[in-house]
C-alpha cells in the first residue's frame, strides 16, 4: 500500500479562496442564452426580472478567470469545507486491480451532496440584493434542500417545486425541506398557468425538472420581490460548483498525482462541470492528457443520443433558449430513480466542450447502476446516491479494464452525496421490481421534432 492515506484532507486555509470560471480558457466560448421572442441574446437587463443581478453579471461573464467568494460564503463554507478525497483502497482490493481510485466525496453535509456549495452563493446574492425569497424546481430533492437550508441560514422565504414522481418517492427529502421553512409542491400543479396546461397536454404525468423550472419561474416573475434560482445547467451554477475540483486538484497535488480518467454522472451539468473544471482548464492548455466521462441515465441520454441544438430549458417554455444537447423541451424521462438526472438538456459548457471533443460520454441502465452502488457501499462503508452511482458504475468499469490491462492509472470520480433517503429506490432494486426503460429512437424523435426552428 502507496503513503497515501485513506482521506486525503485539506486545511481551513487551503479551503479556496475563488471559484474558477471554465469558459475564461474555452477557445470556442459556450453559446449565448437566446430571447424566445426575439432569438437575439439575452441581455442583463432581458434576464433581471428573473436572476438575481450579481448572479446575472457571473452568467454573463465568459472571460474573468477567478471570482472571489463573499466572506459570508466562505464563512459558511468552513461548516463543511474542504470536504475530502478518498482513496477507495477496499474497492480496488475487493475488484483486485492495479488502479488507484479516489472519490471526492461530497456528501458530508446536511443537505446529503454537493448542491449546497452554489445554494448558498445564490441565497447569498438575493438577501444581498434585498429580496423576500426565491423561487426553484428540484429534482430527487438535494438542491431543495440545499436551497431551503442556505434560505433559513439568510432569512428568505423559499418555494420549491418538486417533479411528482420525486415527492411521491423520496417524502423524507421533502421533509426536510420543511423542516428548513420551505414550501414544497410536486410539479406538474394546478397551482400555476404552465401547471394546469402541462397537466391537460400530459394527463397522469409523472412530471420532469422542465415542468418544475416553468412552475418556478411563474411564480418568482409574478411575484414582486421573489427571483428564480437553478440548480444546475446555468454557467453561474458551474462557476460556484468549481470548488469542488479547485479542491481535488489541491488535494492530489499534495500527493503528486496525476489523474489519468476524470469521471461525473451529468443531469444538468454542476457536479460534472465543478469536478473538471482546473483539469479541463489544464486538458485545453495541453498540460493534461486525462480522459474526462460524463455519465448519464440511458432513460435520459441527452449527450449521447441528443442533438446539439437551441432548445427551451423547460417543458413550458417561458425561459430563454439555450444551446445545448438536448433530448427536446417536451422530453418527459422514465420515472426513474436518479431523480436528479431526469433533465432534458446539459450544460451549455459542458456541450460546448463535448461538441468539441474534449470529454466523452457513455448512457447506463438503472439496474447496473444500483448494482454498482451496493458492491460500492459494501466494501466503502458509503452509501451512495443513485446519481452519484452511475459514476461508481463507470469508474469501476474502467478499474476493470486496469485489471485486464495491468495498468495502474489513477480514476477520479465524483460522489456528489448519499443516499440515505433513496432507499425506496433500494427497496425496489432488491424486490426486483425497478426496470431499465430506454427510450425508443421514434419518441425521441417525436421530441426533437418539437425543437424550435429558426
Amino acid at each position: 500500500m502507496e503513503n497515501i492515506p485513506y482521506k486525503i484532507y485539506l486545511t481551513e486555509d487551503e479551503l479556496p479562496k475563488a471559484w474558477y470560471n471554465l469558459r475564461s480558457a474555452m477557445k470556442t466560448k459556450p453559446a449565448p442564452l437566446l430571447n424566445p421572442g426575439t432569438h437575439e441574446a439575452m441581455s442583463a437587463a432581458d434576464l433581471a426580472p428573473v436572476f438575481c443581478d450579481e448572479l446575472i453579471a457571473q452568467e454573463l461573464d465568459n472571460d474573468t478567470p477567478y471570482f472571489e467568494i463573499p466572506q459570508e460564503i466562505y464563512d459558511f463554507y468552513k461548516m463543511y469545507r474542504p470536504s475530502p478525497l478518498v482513496r477507495a483502497y477496499c474497492l480496488e482490493k475487493a475488484m483486485d486491480t492495479p488502479a488507484h481510485i479516489y472519490y471526492k466525496f461530497e456528501g458530508n453535509n446536511t443537505s446529503g451532496s454537493h448542491k449546497l456549495n452554489s445554494a448558498i452563493a445564490q441565497a447569498y446574492y438575493a438577501k444581498k440584493q434585498g429580496l423576500k425569497g426565491v423561487t426553484t424546481e428540484t429534482g430527487a430533492g438535494q438542491w431543495g434542500t440545499a436551497l431551503s437550508m442556505a434560505c433559513s441560514y439568510f432569512q428568505l422565504d423559499c418555494k420549491v417545486y418538486m417533479v411528482k414522481v420525486s415527492y411521491e418517492q423520496k417524502p423524507f427529502r421533502r421533509e426536510v425541506m420543511r423542516v428548513y421553512g420551505a414550501s414544497v409542491t410536486p410539479s406538474p400543479s394546478d397551482t400555476t398557468n404552465v401547471g394546469r396546461k402541462i397537466l391537460e397536454a400530459h394527463p397522469g404525468t409523472t412530471g420532469s425538472l422542465g415542468c418544475a423550472i416553468s412552475e418556478a419561474v411563474e411564480v418568482a416573475v409574478s411575484n414582486p420581490g421573489y427571483r428564480y434560482v437553478l440548480g444546475s445547467v446555468l454557467n453561474q451554477v458551474l462557476l460556484h460548483q468549481s470548488i469542488i475540483g479547485l479542491e481535488t486538484e489541491a488535494a492530489l497535488k499534495k500527493y503528486d498525482i496525476v489523474p489519468d480518467v476524470i469521471i461525473g454522472c451529468a443531469g444538468g451539468g454542476s457536479n460534472l462541470g465543478g469536478l473538471i473544471a482546473p483539469f479541463m482548464r489544464d486538458k485545453i492548455l495541453g498540460k493534461l492528457n486525462a480522459r474526462i466521462i460524463a455519465v448519464e441515465p440511458a432513460s435520459c441520454p441527452s449527450f449521447t443520443r441528443g442533438v446539439y441544438a437551441y432548445d427551451f430549458c423547460d417543458t413550458g417554455m417561458v425561459c430563454p433558449l439555450a444551446k445545448m444537447y438536448t433530448l427536446g423541451s417536451n422530453f418527459i424521462p422514465a420515472p426513474n430513480h436518479a431523480g436528479g438526472l431526469r433533465y432534458h438538456g446539459m450544460s451549455p459548457v459542458l456541450s460546448q466542450l463535448y461538441d468539441d471533443g474534449l470529454m466523452e460520454a457513455v448512457s447506463v441502465p438503472q439496474t447496473e447502476v444500483f448494482k454498482a452502488a451496493e458492491a460500492f457501499a459494501r466494501v466503502e462503508g458509503i452509501l451512495p446516491a443513485p446519481e452519484s452511482s452511475h459514476a461508481i458504475k463507470v469508474a469501476m468499469d474502467e478499474a476493470a479494464k486496469c485489471r485486464e490491462t495491468g495498468e495502474a492509472k489513477n480514476i477520479v470520480f465524483g460522489l456528489t452525496g448519499t443516499g440515505y433517503f433513496d432507499l425506496v429506490a433500494y427497496e425496489k432494486f432488491h424486490n426486483g421490481l425497478m426496470d431499465d426503460y430506454i427510450p425508443t429512437d421514434e419518441e425521441l424523435q417525436a421530441s426533437f421534432d418539437s425543437l424550435p426552428k429558426f
